[in-house]
């Protein structure tokens, strides 16, 4: 087996997948039977800069090297060979934000992420101008609130796109956007599979003292598998500074973390949804029809296809969890403990289903950016107990897991309850669901449909990717037959379907979060 690999290492029958997350970037190097060969990943952090959240653009080639040069030797280690070609590779990063270039190519401002939670006036006009949810993370709300903020780099803009397009343009020169991502940035019109032209033409019309016009300045969308330029000799050198890396290697449209988290579940047929949870969660749920009306809570996304979807998004998940079991393992180690890291999660997430039948009366808002989904403008991690509440690990914890939920299953609850979409079941991916069984059964019991886990949930995004830039190659099918019958075909799943009793605690805790939440949102006034 080993010497197969070998040889397909060789020959260029791999695929490599890098998705830049929030907190980790990750490479995956894929063979032609979509098994992982090897893999590397650099850990980062976003910063809090003049009051916007930012990654520096030194950070982002920083860790693509790091991340890649660990793969490369990890194929060198394993298999005895210096890794000098791919077949394919492709981008995927973080959705939305502001990345605002010039003609030369300079960032006009620090990277804005999703992160930021400052748009509300620009979210709230352009949705109305529009008839189409506009929300604060999209790039044209980005864009527009710097205009309403009279910013001075506004005429100065040549480019503007997000990290994935940014990281191909300077791979490939080629200014393209796949178009799950490009559907983060402004909305897509179905047909053509492109942005909307009418609604391009709608914002010209708002802002005709801006020296340019929209549709100059955003990336040309493509559908998956289509063409989308080769690595450059630059661009090689910018993720492998050691020279070993050949250019010419075909890249695949760069998209987002949420098309990649589709492909990695195979949740792109109508009726099919997947949730990544970990720094922030989102449900993807794909459509059969558009919905009844515009709900500023819910994007409209699409696949990395066309098709429609849409998008329950929140800010926050995981942070504020990670951040107590921290604590809770520095005051083992004070006591002289010692233990592995993932057996503490693993532990501190199971004492969780021996939690009382209300949860103890507890109540955590795991808020450390602010919340479009629940009107909260500036995050404050917030734990409340009242003085007769059953103050103890197993409620402690499950109580922070329902709460990660929250503010998505306000979401959730808009497009199952309110729209009567149709979902058959969640694929589920990301940190939350690293501990077997526990997360999986908790949004179970927040959806109230069933929720699946693939062998490969984590592998994550990276993988995903690594399939879009393997189809850029074998796009002679639907990229829905693609995944069906190559890629998915046999693939190991584990399903929970969620008792009454779930169902029923949860929906208990969700009326007390809700009425809660007033503390959450005047938070920022007094602390």
């Amino acid at each position: 087996m080993s010497k197969l690999i070998t040889q397909k290492i060789k020959d260029g029958q791999t695929s490599l997948g890098i998705e830049l997350g929030s907190t980790r970037i990750k490479a995956i190097l894929m063979d032609d039977a979509y098994k992982v060969i090897a893999d590397g990943s650099y850990g980062w952090e976003n910063q809090l800069i003049d009051g916007m959240w930012t990654y520096s653009l030194e950070d982002v080639w920083k860790g693509i090297q790091h991340t890649y040069k660990e793969l490369a030797e990890q194929v060198n280690e394993r298999y005895g060979v210096a890794l000098t070609n791919v077949g394919s590779i492709g981008f995927s990063a973080m959705m939305h934000g502001y990345l605002p270039l010039d003609e030369k190519g300079e960032l006009l401002v620090p990277f804005r992420t999703w992160r930021n939670n400052k748009q509300e006036e620009a979210s709230k006009a352009l949705t109305k101008l529009m008839n189409y949810p506009i929300p604060q993370r999209w790039s044209i709300a980005h864009l527009y609130q710097a205009i309403l903020n009279n910013e001075k780099h506004i005429n100065d803009i040549d480019y503007l796109t997000t990290l994935s397009g940014y990281i191909h343009w300077k791979l490939t020169g080629e200014k393209v956007m796949g178009i799950g991502e490009a559907s983060g940035m402004f909305p897509i019109h179905l047909e053509s599979k492109s942005f909307d032209q009418g609604m391009m033409d709608a914002f010209d019309q708002l802002n005709k003292n801006i020296s340019w016009k929209l549709q100059d300045i955003l990336p040309k969308v493509l559908v998956a598998g289509e063409e989308a330029g080769a690595l450059s000799t630059d661009g090689a050198l910018l993720i492998d500074p050691t020279g070993k890396l050949t250019a010419g290697i075909l890249l695949c449209p760069p998209e987002g973390d949420a098309g990649t988290g589709m492909i990695a579940t195979n949740s792109i047929k109508p009726r099919t949804g997947n949730v990544s949870a970990g720094t922030s969660v989102f449900a993807m749920v794909v459509l059969e029809k558009d919905l009844t009306k515009v709900h500023s809570q819910i994007d409209q996304v699409t696949t990395p296809a066309g098709n429609l979807v849409a998008m329950a998004h929140a800010n926050n998940c995981s942070s504020d969890i990670d951040g107590w079991i921290k604590l809770l393992g520095e005051s083992a180690k004070a006591l002289g403990a010692t233990f592995d890291i993932n057996k503490l999660y693993e532990t501190l997430f199971t004492s969780a289903l021996d939690a009382d039948e209300n949860v103890g009366n507890l109540m955590s808002y795991g808020y450390l950016s602010g919340e479009h989904i629940t009107g909260v403008e500036e995050g404050r991690p917030m734990f409340v107990r009242q003085p007769d509440s059953q103050f103890n690990l197993a409620n402690f914890m499950c109580s922070h897991l329902y709460s990660a939920l929250g503010a998505l299953k306000i979401g959730l609850d808009i497009l199952l309850v309110e729209e009567k979409v149709q979902l058959n079941v969640l694929l589920g991916h990301g940190g939350y669901f690293k501990t077997e069984g526990i997360g999986q059964k908790m949004m179970a019991a927040a959806a109230g449909v069933p929720v699946s886990i693939m062998a490969t949930a984590a592998e994550g995004g990276a993988w995903g990717m690594a399939i879009l830039a393997s189809y850029r190659l074998n796009n002679t099918k639907s990229l829905e037959d693609f995944l069906t019958t190559e890629v998915f075909e046999s693939m190991e799943i584990n399903t929970y379907t969620p008792t009454d009793f779930d169902i029923k605690r949860f929906a208990d805790y969700m009326s007390k979060y809700k009425k809660g939440l007033e503390l959450e949102r005047i938070a920022k006034e007094y602390i």
